[in-house]
């Protein structure tokens, strides 16, 4: 083999796991992207009250969990399925919510997320909570399969 060929294979070889590495970063960025659109998708629809679009956030398993602690110590381990089918009165209070400083670890088809939650109620009260999500890919989309949301007084 001679040396400019030699010099062509290392040049395709750097060629090709660069664009496999760049695949690879694109994929977890759009990742990142599309489940931080349904984390506040689903943060808009309990809020507006579409429990159509609300329910569409998640995918209920055997092993879903939702933990809520309150600002004044109490812990609630809210039944998954009140997720997609909420009790009557829960949902469409209105009010925002705006989540920041998210950090993700996305492993294939599962992934957890944490973020901060500043909530506005429709009268204007604020409330703060840390929040834990866990989610899963289904059929190409992520939903939510649990959580764990933690309020405090700032």
């Amino acid at each position: 083999m001679t040396h400019i060929s030699k010099m062509k294979i290392i040049f395709i070889s750097i060629i090709f796991f660069s664009a496999y590495f760049i695949a690879g970063c694109n994929r977890e960025n759009d990742d990142e992207t599309a489940i931080i659109k349904v984390l506040e998708k689903e943060s808009a629809t309990w809020r507006s009250g579409d429990s159509a679009a609300h329910a569409n956030c998640w995918k209920i398993r055997p092993y879903s969990t939702i933990l809520v602690s309150t600002a004044d110590g109490k812990v609630y381990n809210v039944p998954p399925e009140m997720m997609i089918h909420p009790a009557p009165g829960s949902m469409g209070k209105g009010g925002t919510a705006v989540n920041s400083n998210y950090k993700m670890s996305i492993h294939g088809i599962g992934a957890w997320v944490s973020h901060d939650e500043e909530s506005t109620a429709a009268d204007g009260q604020k409330s703060y909570s840390y929040e834990i999500r866990m989610l899963e890919k289904v059929d190409g989309d992520w939903k939510l399969v649990g959580q764990s949301i933690h309020l405090y007084k700032k």
